[in-house]
């Protein structure tokens, strides 16, 4: 008998969440190879999205970018700033060669994939490793990025059942014609009690202002970054980022509003918090 769409995002569910837990749970190189998973699968599978639009992304190029600047952010080798510089140089010289469509829309999908994927990724790590390595201090980046992931699980899960009881007016029909102002608010409101909730519970080295912030953070930018990769797919003429996970999508359908998020809480943690 085969399982049905919503069987099969449960039964992933069940695996891949005690995983992710664990793994920000113990950061290091755990969490950080998670990163460089989800961040590089997902410039893959924005590369052959750009590709129906007729940009030739250099993968290869754009790939060992994203994953540099994700370990960098791990342990310092170069300023981030100066890489991207270096790179941008190398992908110009790299195009003189490829002659392989248009080098405009090329170098442009490519930066884009970077920005987009390794910046925001090398964020994420960013967090994890945000409290130092001693006195125990270390395991607040997991409770942190724990109660992240919480904060943009239920909000995705209170935007879609307060969306489908009570959505009536249409959030932004030419990107995602499903969802509703009710079920944004829904979501909104559903981040934040989730980051309070998260404050008396395991982020008790956090004041109730930052998990309000983080939760406001989660429930807006996260939302944001869910419409902006359906902006991507729809400009793209996909319905997936790819069918890697069952009853899923791809890896950059499933953790958009994470690494949306990530700049932004980082920002927030660095000169806020």
């Amino acid at each position: 008998m085969a399982l049905g769409n919503t069987s099969v995002r449960i039964l992933v569910s069940i695996v891949a969440i005690p995983a992710l837990v664990l793994m920000a749970y113990f950061g290091s190189v755990y969490f950080l190879s998670f990163v460089l998973i989800i961040s590089g699968i997902s410039f893959y599978e924005f590369s052959v999205m750009a590709k129906q639009k007729g940009a030739n992304v250099n993968v290869n190029a754009g790939l060992l970018a994203v994953i540099f600047l994700v370990i960098n952010q791990y342990k310092f080798f170069f300023s981030q700033y100066h890489f991207l510089i270096v790179f941008f140089v190398v992908l110009l010289i790299l195009e003189l060669f490829r002659n392989n469509g248009s080098a405009i829309l090329n170098i442009g999908a490519t930066l884009l994939g970077v920005f987009y994927l390794g910046i925001f990724g090398s964020a994420l790590v960013g967090i994890r490793e945000f409290y130092p390595n001693i006195d125990g201090l270390y395991f607040n980046g997991g409770y942190l990025i724990i109660s992240i992931f919480a904060s943009i699980w239920i909000c995705d899960s209170a935007a879609f059942f307060g969306g489908t009881a009570l959505g009536k007016h249409k959030l932004f029909v030419r990107v995602s014609p499903k969802k509703s102002w009710e079920g944004a608010i829904f979501g909104f409101i559903f981040a934040i009690l989730a980051m309070i909730l998260a404050k008396f519970i395991v982020l008790d080295f956090l004041s109730i202002k930052n998990a309000i912030a983080i939760g406001f953070i989660t429930g807006t930018i996260g939302q944001i970054g869910d419409l902006t990769e359906s902006l991507l797919k729809r400009d793209a003429g996909v319905k997936d980022s790819s069918n890697l996970i069952p009853g899923h999508g791809g890896i950059f359908d499933r953790f958009d509003s994470l690494l949306f998020s990530a700049p932004v809480i980082y920002l927030y943690l660095t000169y806020f918090a």
